[in-house]
């Protein structure tokens, strides 16, 4: 992939990987800048797909390995979205972007991408949010408790979610194995995730702490539901526009609406066909279609 640019931000320890496509904002000039935020147990490579479509669009392309993933730094800590959030920020003001952003974002990736925008609010022209429940939302603790979804589709969140490091134990020496089940189960189409692709996030996965870092993102809800419920009394709704994309092989759709209209004002819901949880690289085409209506719809 020639057109990518592979970069590393150090801040305060922390050491973020991104993967950049098109050219960096210029002071004074139009800032159409795209934070592509994945989910897990993936990386940037997600997105590998849809990076080259979008800068020959015209967008500066950062999808970054969020703190715990890929390339970037595996602390002990900081796996609060809000947390997470304010490492893709100050990554972006690093690459000089300053004017309001887009943010495409995915699973566990949806809820950093729901915190940047909640946080500043100012800085996110508009939102795509995909196929995970917000933390502190009743469409969160409806869909953690309905057992249509806990059980066939989210049961690893109360798994991953547990203190004791039980989920640890159980992983260990089964990872590829056990990840791969997520790509082949919540697919439409299996074959989207190959087994060379599942191989290279496994090896990521199975890198010195990327498994326990991935489990944090979960362990973290409580935090994240306590901060979501705290800014949204002290900031309100979010007021930019907000898609939602899921695919209809997923249990997304269902609870999309809903769930989103309790934290912003303007909700459009559309669907994925032929897709299941992994959008990117199920219906790549799909995706890229959906996005650019919606970006011609809202003046990008």
């Amino acid at each position: 992939m020639p057109d990518l640019h592979h970069g590393m931000f150090h801040r305060e320890g922390l050491r973020i990987h991104y993967v950049s496509a098109g050219t960096a904002p210029v002071d004074g000039g139009r800032d159409r800048t795209l934070l592509l935020v994945h989910g897990w147990p993936q990386t940037w490579w997600e997105w590998r797909h849809i990076m080259e479509p979008l800068r020959s669009d015209g967008w500066f392309v950062v999808a970054p390995d969020v703190r715990g993933a890929g390339g970037s730094s595996k602390p002990a800590g900081g796996y609060d979205k809000q947390t997470m959030a304010g490492d893709l920020r100050a990554l972006l003001h690093h690459l000089g972007v300053r004017n309001p952003i887009t943010v495409l974002s995915h699973d566990l990736g949806m809820l950093v991408g729901y915190a940047y925008a909640s946080l500043w609010p100012e800085e996110v022209e508009r939102l795509m949010v995909s196929e995970a429940p917000i933390p502190g939302t009743n469409g969160y603790e409806s869909a953690v408790a309905t057992s249509t979804y806990s059980q066939n589709r989210i049961w690893h969140f109360h798994l991953h979610g547990a203190a004791d490091n039980a989920a640890d134990m159980l992983i260990a020496g089964h990872e590829f194995d056990y990840l791969r089940s997520f790509y082949v189960r919540l697919s439409a189409n299996p074959d989207a995730i190959s087994l060379a692709d599942a191989e290279r996030y496994v090896a990521d996965y199975t890198q010195p702490g990327a498994m326990r870092a991935g489990l944090e993102l979960f362990r973290a809800f409580e935090k994240d539901a306590q901060d979501n419920r705290r800014v949204l009394a002290q900031k309100g709704k979010l007021k930019m526009p907000v898609l939602a994309l899921g695919g209809t092989a997923s249990f997304f759709l269902p609870i999309a609406e809903k769930m989103l209209l309790e934290v912003a004002d303007d909700v459009t819901v559309r669907p994925i066909e032929d897709s299941g949880h992994w959008l990117a690289e199920e219906q790549p085409e799909k995706l890229l279609q959906a996005l650019r209506a919606w970006f011609d719809e809202t003046g990008a």
